[in-house]
């Protein structure tokens, strides 16, 4: 993913180093154990997380370019000028806008399996939701049992 977004081999080798050469000691009883290596390379608080989390991001925005492109998904069109939006991304939530017919939903499982497949990332499907606007409510929890995901309820809580 580095190299197709153009990061020099010399930057990309020095992230690398940081994954690799993490150790961990835990704190028992007040007094530091044995280092050991982690499985995972990035640690929850890790200040590279973010950082790497976003360009490993930036793969599911490709996928959905190309998914446009493809006209296997419709975005939303938007403003005065019908601007095409398809998906918003912030830290670690994604949102994406589309039009209401079950092949978007389709796009959206295939895009979100080709990522977790792409990336090693899993998706928790128990905190996602889905909703649709105007659409009947049998439509849209056909949809969220499709997605294996919750029914967003409008208006609604964005909690990150």
């Amino acid at each position: 993913m580095l190299r197709r977004m153009g990061f020099c081999p010399k930057w990309i080798t020095w992230m690398e180093g940081c994954l690799r050469s993490a150790s961990i000691s835990i704190l028992v009883n007040g007094s530091p154990s044995a280092e050991f290596i982690p499985q995972k390379k990035l640690r929850q608080g890790d200040p590279l997380a973010a950082f790497l989390f976003n360009i490993v991001a930036e793969g599911l925005t490709g996928l959905m370019r190309e998914a446009l492109q493809k006209n296997q998904f419709k975005g939303l069109l938007v403003g005065r000028n019908w601007g095409e939006i398809s998906i918003l991304q912030y830290t670690d939530d994604t949102i994406f806008f589309g039009e209401a017919p079950m092949e978007n939903v389709r796009a959206i499982k295939a895009m979100l399996r080709s990522f977790k497949m792409v990336s090693g990332l899993k998706i928790n499907f128990a905190k996602n939701q889905f909703g649709a606007i105007g659409m009947p409510l049998q439509w849209t929890k056909n949809a969220t049992t499709y997605l294996n995901c919750s029914l967003l309820s409008v208006p609604f809580t964005w909690i990150s």
